[in-house]
C-alpha cells in the first residue's frame, strides 16, 4: 500500500466512518482548500484535488469496498476488478478470474458499472443580512446534461444498441499474463465497448454518440436563513452527466458572505463595538446599539469601564439550533485635542476626586505598594 494514497487519512476519519461522517469530512475540508479561497495557490489547488479524489472513492459504496479490500491486500489491486460488488466482492472476482472458464467455479457474470458522472461546485455571494435572514438566489452555469434524444446512452432514440461480444455484455474483460512467478489473471474495462457491455449500432444524431450535450443550467435555489461562510447546499443529479449513461453528479453550493460595516458574526452570535462618551461611562445613561433589522436600546450602568462587554440575549442569528446573542463592547471614546480650558477643567475635576473612589487605581495602587513598596496616589 507504499504507492497508494490513504483516503481516510486524507479526510481525517475512521476506517470506520459512516457516509454522513465521510461527506461532513469532505465538505469542511473542501470548503477550507476551495480554490476560489487561495487564488494562485498551487498547494491548495493540489490539497483540494486530493480531497476530491478521497471523497469520489470513500463516498461510493462499490469503490470503497474496493478500496478497502486493496488497503488490507497490498499487491492485489487490479485482480479482482474495479468496483465489485457485495461484502466479498473483490475476493470473488480473484477466485472467478484464477479458474472461469477452466471447468468447474464457471466464472461469475457481474453486470457493467456505470460510472458516475462528476460533481460540480458553486460559490454563491450573500451579503451579510441575506445570510442571516434567507434569501432566493438564481444559479446559472454550463455542464454536461445527458441528452434526452439517447436517454444518455448514446444510440439513436435510445435502442440503437447491441450486446457487445467481445464481454457478452460484462464490460470487462481478463486479462492473462505469464511471468516467472506464475500465470496472474486481471480483470478491466473491455476496450470495444469502454466498460458499458453495449455496443451503439447507430450514433444519436443530436449528441453524436456520446451520450450528453452541453447546455446552460438556470434555476433558483432558496436559501435558508442562518448560512454561514462554512455552510453548503447540495442539488442531487445536478452534476455533469455520466460518461456512460450512468448517474449524474451532484451539485454543490457554497458562499462567500461579505462582511458587515459594523456587525461581526460568529455562528448563531453577533459581535458589536460602541463608542460611548466619558460621561455617560461615568454616571451611565441609555444608548442605541445596532443589530439585525434596527437599533435596539441597551442601558449603560454607572461606573463602566472602557472594554466591558454586554450580551443581548435573542438578539443574534435565529437558527434552526436556536437563536444567539448580540454582544456589545463599549469602549470610551477619547476626545483627540483639547483646548486650554478644556484641560484646566479636566485637571481641576481630578483634584476633586479621591483615589479611593477609582476602583482601579486604588486595586493598583495596592499592588504596587506591596510589591515594589512604592505609593502612587495618582497618574
Amino acid at each position: 500500500m507504499a504507492d497508494k494514497k490513504n483516503y481516510y487519512e486524507i479526510l481525517g476519519v475512521d476506517r470506520k466512518a459512516t457516509p454522513d461522517q465521510i461527506k461532513s469530512a469532505y465538505r469542511k475540508l473542501a470548503k477550507q482548500y476551495h480554490p476560489d479561497f487561495h487564488p494562485n495557490d498551487a498547494e491548495a489547488a493540489e490539497k483540494f484535488k486530493e480531497i476530491n479524489e478521497a471523497n469520489e472513492t470513500l463516498s461510493d459504496e462499490n469503490k470503497r469496498k474496493q478500496y478497502d479490500f486493496e488497503l488490507d491486500h497490498p499487491g492485489m489491486s487490479g485482480m479482482g476488478g474495479m468496483g465489485g460488488s457485495g461484502g466479498m466482492g473483490g475476493f470473488e472476482d480473484i477466485i472467478s478470474s484464477m479458474f472461469g472458464g477452466f471447468g468447474g467455479f464457471g466464472g461469475r457474470q457481474s453486470a457493467p458499472q456505470r460510472q458516475r458522472g462528476a460533481d460540480i461546485e458553486q460559490t454563491i455571494r450573500l451579503s451579510f443580512l441575506d445570510a442571516i435572514k434567507g434569501c432566493s438566489k438564481e444559479i446559472s452555469y454550463f455542464r454536461n446534461e445527458p441528452c434526452k434524444s439517447c436517454s444518455g446512452t448514446g444510440a439513436k432514440n435510445g435502442t440503437a444498441f447491441t450486446t457487445c461480444q467481445k464481454c457478452s455484455g460484462t464490460g470487462r474483460i481478463k486479462y492473462q499474463q505469464d511471468t516467472i512467478f506464475g500465470r496472474t489473471i486481471q480483470v478491466g474495462a473491455c476496450p470495444d465497448c469502454g466498460g458499458t457491455g453495449k455496443k451503439v449500432t447507430e450514433r444519436c444524431p443530436d449528441c453524436k454518440g456520446v451520450g450528453y450535450t452541453r447546455k446552460q443550467t438556470v434555476f433558483t435555489v432558496n436559501i435558508p436563513a442562518g448560512v454561514d461562510s462554512d455552510s453548503s447546499l447540495r442539488k442531487r443529479g445536478y452534476g455533469q452527466a455520466s460518461p456512460n449513461g450512468g448517474e449524474c453528479g451532484d451539485l454543490y453550493v457554497y458562499f462567500r458572505i461579505e462582511p458587515h460595516k459594523l456587525l461581526q458574526r460568529e455562528d448563531k452570535d453577533l459581535f458589536v463595538t460602541v463608542p460611548i462618551s466619558y460621561r455617560t461611562a461615568c454616571v451611565g445613561s441609555k444608548i442605541l446599539v445596532p443589530s439585525i433589522d434596527d437599533m435596539v436600546e441597551l442601558t449603560i450602568p454607572a461606573g463602566t469601564a472602557s472594554g466591558t462587554r454586554f450580551a443581548l440575549r435573542g438578539k443574534g442569528v435565529k437558527t434552526v439550533n436556536g437563536t444567539g446573542s448580540l454582544y456589545v463592547t463599549v469602549v470610551i471614546d477619547i476626545p483627540a485635542k483639547l483646548s486650554r480650558d478644556q484641560i484646566k477643567k479636566i485637571d481641576e475635576f481630578e483634584d476633586s476626586v479621591t483615589l479611593k473612589s477609582c476602583a482601579n487605581m486604588q486595586k493598583y495602587s495596592n499592588d504596587v505598594s506591596s510589591l515594589y513598596g512604592a505609593k502612587i496616589e495618582k497618574q
